[in-house]
Order: structure tokens, then C-alpha cells, then sequence
């Protein structure tokens, strides 16, 4: 359903709706620092001059809507510089922005985003794995776009789940080079006449990369240049809350009724990889403190070639070495750095069991604790 705001009616979020009208009105009309992540893909200014056609001559179906065109670099610039003000206004202190775009104004923005005081934090290649290709022969077949992410502050605490990233990378620690198809098949739009409905509509899977690294469950995701709806979609899909902004009337349309056919994932499908760093700390002294381990007790390394005691004070000494579980670790295999949680062992009914364990068991009780549950 899509409504219109004024400034006055501004008082709680429309979560999950689509507002109409002009995008930089509609997020002036809402509260400032309200925001957990905004996604904007804006017009491109593409600058077409005429029709485009294949080497058959049949006419290429190209980006020629009247919202793309602008009178000149300047108008361009002023509006970027309007809506990118409006948007900052609207983020949390921790929040961040990502904007696509392609060489056309990609590094315009970049220069607006800068110039209005976010922290830039990394360009992402999205490397099309079935791009259009150039039908004149005279460039280079334009196979990518460049989307930035950027924190609202430079010391903004953005979020980032590393972890979650890397499970969904095979194990492997996201690049920022990201091979992904364009629309297309099922998930492409079409109107009543079978033509495309939007036509620079973003695949569900750049959005789910995004929105699974950079929000958790419940956070408001703004798109001020809604389209048709990926950014609704896959953040209704993962258990984010969302607000649209679009001018167009067809393409509220379209989204709306998509909407309605989205399903939210269950409580199970909306968990992912935690980072590491957000558990609670815990130093291997206070595995010795609590008895769980004692002074002068033997630790083994991975595949038993050495051996160390434990000291009062939850240092390990061994081989003429000492210092933390890492630095000991670290020392004896010549590496610049080793975790001595997964590294060291110790023995009990023969077996040899990781010391992580122990950390386990005192984070599961901190956790309890937190909860004000037994344990």
C-alpha cells in the first residue's frame, strides 16, 4: 500500500510500506536517526542520445525514462547532493549507506558522499555474469557495476557480519569483486504487455549479500528509489524491516503486488554465523581462577610435539619459553601468531580435549547469567 507523509505526520516509522512521491520530501518527512542501513540505486544519468540497436537492427530495450534524464552534470550533482543530505540525516550514528551506480555516475557520487561527511568504506564490483552486450563494437561490453558502501561516521560502529559473509562464500573470506547474473528468467518483472516492468530491476541475490552482511533481524532498511521492490522484498524475506520510497505509480504497483507474494523466512532460516569477536571475552586466567585447569597441569599442541604447564597466574612455560597461550603456541611453531583456544590440549580419560571447551562452558554460563537462567 503506498501512502503519502507529511512532515507533521512524522512521528513513528511506516515500516513496511511504500511511500509516493519525491524521495527527497518523503525522507525529510521522517525522523532523523531513525534508519539502520540505506540502499539506494539512483537514476544513472545515462545520457542516451538517440535509439540503440543490434547488428539486426531490432531496437534495443535501454534505459530512456524521463526520471533518468537530467539537463546537466550540474542538475545532476545538486540532486545528488540533496537526496544524499537527506539520507544522512536519517541514519543512525551507526549506520551506513550503499550506492549503486554505473560509470556513468558512480564517481560523481562517490565525490557527493565524501563531500557530505561519510566514511567510505569499500567499492564492490558487481561483475555481471551474463551482461548485455555492446552492440556497436565501438567499447569495451560494459560487464559490471560499482556499488559503495559507506558508515555515516568515520568512528560510526557499522555493522558487519564477517562470519555469516564468509559461511555464505564456501568458508572462503568475501572479496569485493562479486559475480552474480542480472535480472533475469522468473524473478524479472513484467507488465501486462510482457515487457519488462522496471528496467534496471537488481537480482534478489545482490540485495540478500547485502543485507545479510551489513543488518540484523529487525533492522529498518530505507530504499529511497524503490522500484519495484528487490530491496522490500529480500529484507521482508530476512526478517528486516523496510521503507520504500518511489514517485512512480506503475512501479509502486508492481512492488506491492510482489510484496504480497513474499514470504518471510521462519525463526531457523533468519539465524546465521556469528562473529567471534561479538561473544563475550574470556581470559584463560580465569580457566585456571576457577579451578578448571591447575597450576603446574601439562597442555599438548596439536598432534602432541609439545608440551607446556599451566602457571598460577594463566601463563604457560615450556621449552624455555613463556607468555600467553598464544605467544607460547606461536613461539614453538615459528608462525607470527597462533589461537592458542584451538591449539592447546589437555588430557582427560586418556583423551586429549581442545581448552576451548572450558572457554565454552564459562561463556554459556555468562550467557545464563545474562538471562537469569540456572546453570
Amino acid at each position: 500500500m503506498a501512502i503519502k507523509l507529511k512532515a507533521a505526520e512524522a512521528v513513528t516509522l511506516p515500516l513496511n510500506q511504500i511511500l509516493e512521491g519525491d524521495c527527497i520530501a518523503a525522507m525529510n518527512g521522517l525522523p532523523a536517526a531513525s534508519i539502520d542501513l540505506i540502499f539506494a540505486d539512483p537514476p544513472y544519468n545515462l545520457q542516451l542520445k538517440g535509439d540503440l540497436h543490434r547488428p539486426d537492427n531490432s531496437l534495443v530495450d535501454a534505459v530512456d525514462d524521463h526520471w533518468d534524464q537530467f539537463s546537466s552534470f550540474a542538475a545532476y550533482d545538486k540532486f545528488t547532493h540533496d537526496w544524499l543530505a537527506a539520507a544522512r540525516r536519517l541514519l543512525k550514528p551507526n549506520g551506513a549507506i550503499w550506492v549503486i551506480g554505473s560509470y556513468h555516475n558512480i564517481f560523481r557520487v562517490g565525490a557527493a558522499l565524501q563531500d557530505q561527511g561519510f566514511w567510505l568504506l569499500n567499492d564492490v564490483v558487481w561483475r555481471k555474469s551474463n551482461p548485455m552486450p555492446n552492440f556497436r563494437g565501438k567499447r569495451l561490453t560494459n560487464a559490471h557495476e560499482t556499488l559503495i558502501w559507506a558508515s555515516k561516521e568515520e568512528a560510526s560502529k557499522y555493522t558487519f557480519n564477517y562470519e555469516a559473509l564468509k559461511a555464505l562464500n564456501d568458508g572462503v573470506q568475501m572479496r569485493s569483486d562479486w559475480v552474480l547474473p542480472i535480472c533475469t528468467g522468473h524473478e524479472r518483472l513484467k507488465d501486462a504487455a510482457g515487457d519488462k516492468a522496471h528496467p534496471t530491476q537488481k537480482p534478489e541475490s545482490l540485495l540478500h549479500r547485502i543485507l545479510l552482511a551489513t543488518t540484523n533481524p529487525g533492522d529498518v532498511v530505507l530504499d529511497p528509489f524503490f522500484g519495484t521492490g528487490t530491496t522490500g522484498a529480500v529484507a521482508k524475506m530476512l526478517g528486516r524491516d523496510f521503507i520504500g520510497i518511489e514517485r512512480e505509480e506503475i512501479y509502486r504497483q508492481a512492488a506491492t503486488e510482489r510484496l504480497s507474494r513474499v514470504r518471510r523466512f521462519d525463526a531457523t532460516g533468519l539465524e546465521t554465523t556469528g562473529s567471534k569477536r561479538a561473544e563475550p571475552r574470556v581470559p584463560f586466567g580465569q580457566v585456571v581462577e576457577r579451578g578448571m585447569l591447575r597450576p603446574g597441569e601439562e597442555l599438548f599442541s596439536l598432534g602432541n610435539r609439545f608440551k607446556v604447564k599451566v602457571r598460577a597466574d594463566g601463563t604457560l612455560i615450556g621449552n624455555d619459553v613463556k607468555g600467553s597461550i598464544h605467544q607460547v603456541g606461536a613461539a614453538l611453531e615459528g608462525a607470527p601468531s597462533c589461537n592458542g583456544w584451538t591449539y592447546w590440549h589437555f588430557k582427560r580419560d586418556g583423551k586429549m580435549v581442545p581448552i576451548d571447551i572450558l572457554r565454552q562452558q564459562i561463556r554459556a554460563e555468562m550467557e545464563a547469567d545474562q538471562a537469569g537462567l540456572p546453570h
